[in-house]
């Protein structure tokens, strides 16, 4: 089986400002290169990995695609562009003509509006990646699941990636099945859609560092079933990940979840899908 990590980042402090990262990410604040994860990728053999942003400006994107350029393991990049601008859709058009760039992702998880995606203005910019062939990486929580509901029956020809599951609140909803069921049905519409996919990654971060395999095991196996083994990309958002676990952690949690699928199955969940979710 050939495996692919079909969402990790890197940064560099000094290439930006990483607004995200809060007191409570004060373990991750420094610099995550290749050389970093190297050692990692060998020990899980995973043979590459989709490199995602980490922060919404064009110098970061160009950072990325130059690691790519330069790191084999690096198979595709997922970027942004500011859907805002006036040259937005000139901006994705270039973009998509760089090697190893394979999506887009507005990182919507930090804008209050949770129906912010769907302003008319957009539309040529959706239609600029759907002829260019890109991919719509979509970082929410389950507030924007809805929204999110209406731009997949808007755009079916657009492939999009739900990151993380879209986020659920697993560490508060350990008392709450009926926060779980909520999220469980929002996702249930998502599936129903055929361009969307959704990636087995970040759930760790959710649960929080004192986690246990069954705080986590419902969900995963809800993503299974809902979006079954052709849907579904595991990933390990490293090294936000890092906050809650290791690696390994990761990777045998998510072995456990998916121990009920076949050598087949198991190899589009860990690889095949992100090659062909992101045209590899």
């Amino acid at each position: 089986m050939t495996r692919i990590d079909a969402h990790q980042h890197y940064w560099q402090l000094d290439r930006s400002d990483y607004a995200w990262m809060q007191p409570q990410h004060a373990a991750i604040r420094r610099d995550f290169l290749p050389a970093d994860l190297a050692p990692l990728l060998a020990a899980a053999g995973v043979h590459g990995t989709i490199l995602v942003q980490a922060d919404a400006t064009a110098r970061e994107t160009d950072f990325l695609l130059e690691i790519a350029r330069t790191t084999p393991s690096v198979l595709g990049v997922v970027g942004w562009v500011d859907f805002t601008a006036a040259d937005a859709v000139a901006e994705v058009e270039r973009r998509a003509g760089q090697a190893k760039l394979r999506g887009l992702r507005p990182m919507l998880e930090f804008i209050d509006d949770p129906d912010w995606i769907l302003q008319p203005a957009f539309d040529p910019v959706f239609r600029a990646m759907i002829h260019c062939g890109l991919s719509f990486d979509a970082l929410v929580h389950p507030p924007h699941l809805p929204a999110l509901d209406v731009l997949a029956r808007r755009y079916p020809d657009l492939p999009m990636v739900i990151d993380h599951g879209a986020k659920p609140k697993l560490a508060a909803w350990r008392n709450d099945v009926s926060a779980l069921r909520a999220w469980e049905q929002d996702m249930r519409r998502m599936a129903r859609h055929p361009q969307v996919w959704c990636k087995l990654s970040g759930l760790l971060t959710e649960a929080g560092s004192h986690w246990q395999a069954e705080d986590l095991l419902p969900a995963m196996r809800i993503l299974l079933e809902l979006f079954g083994p052709s849907r579904l990309l595991w990933g390990s958002d490293w090294p936000v990940m890092t906050l809650a676990g290791n690696y390994d952690h990761w990777l045998a949690l998510s072995e456990r979840a998916l121990a009920g699928l076949g050598v087949e199955e198991k190899g589009l969940v860990f690889g095949q899908n992100a090659r062909g979710c992101y045209r590899i």
